[in-house]
């Protein structure tokens, strides 16, 4: 099935069981913006986008267990309760969030539907350092990348996002992800 197909198939789901939450959750550099913008489009019906990195927390909060700490990338780095409001309080549309850590306890129980896109951090990672965001090294095991490659084992261990989302994409091939 094409890129289009598939997301034309969800947004058939979503339409039909009425979500009126949506969240996309991946690691860095799965595609998460992508993949909802275009998911966004394909619902036919009026969206509003929410991105989660919109709430960082300032950096005080966001390092206060060191800047090399990956316990306080996945538990500091998003104001939740911010998030949280931003979401549920849409109530004309419907919401197309994405971002990383979407499926963590706190935000669970807010989708409707929910997509995890699974990505092997061997290629998220370069995808990441391509793009300038955050992540500066194409390896996944470089230093710089410890704080937020672990930060995200760290979430997917303990909250198990491809067992909490309704469907899991395999968005390896950005040209034709597929249902897993």
């Amino acid at each position: 099935m094409s890129r289009q197909g598939l997301i034309s198939e969800l947004a058939s789901e979503i339409d039909e069981r009425g979500c009126r939450r949506v969240g996309v959750d991946g690691v860095d550099g799965a595609g998460k913006t992508r993949f909802a913008e275009e998911l966004a489009a394909a619902l036919g019906t009026a969206t509003t986008r929410v991105h989660i990195d919109d709430f960082l927390n300032p950096p005080a909060v966001r390092y206060r267990r060191g800047r090399d700490s990956p316990e306080g990338f996945f538990l500091d780095s998003f104001d939740l309760d911010a998030f949280v409001r931003a979401v549920a309080n849409v109530t004309d549309t419907v919401v197309v969030a994405d971002g990383i850590f979407l499926h963590r306890d706190e935000l669970a129980e807010l989708w409707d539907y929910s997509i995890w896109l699974e990505v092997p951090f061997a290629i998220s990672v370069p995808r990441a350092a391509a793009r300038g965001y955050g992540l500066d090294d194409p390896d996944p095991a470089a230093q710089p990348n410890r704080r937020y490659v672990e930060g995200q084992r760290l979430y997917i261990d303990r909250c198990r996002p491809h067992e909490r989302a309704t469907v899991v994409i395999d968005n390896s091939h950005l040209a034709s992800p597929r249902r897993i």
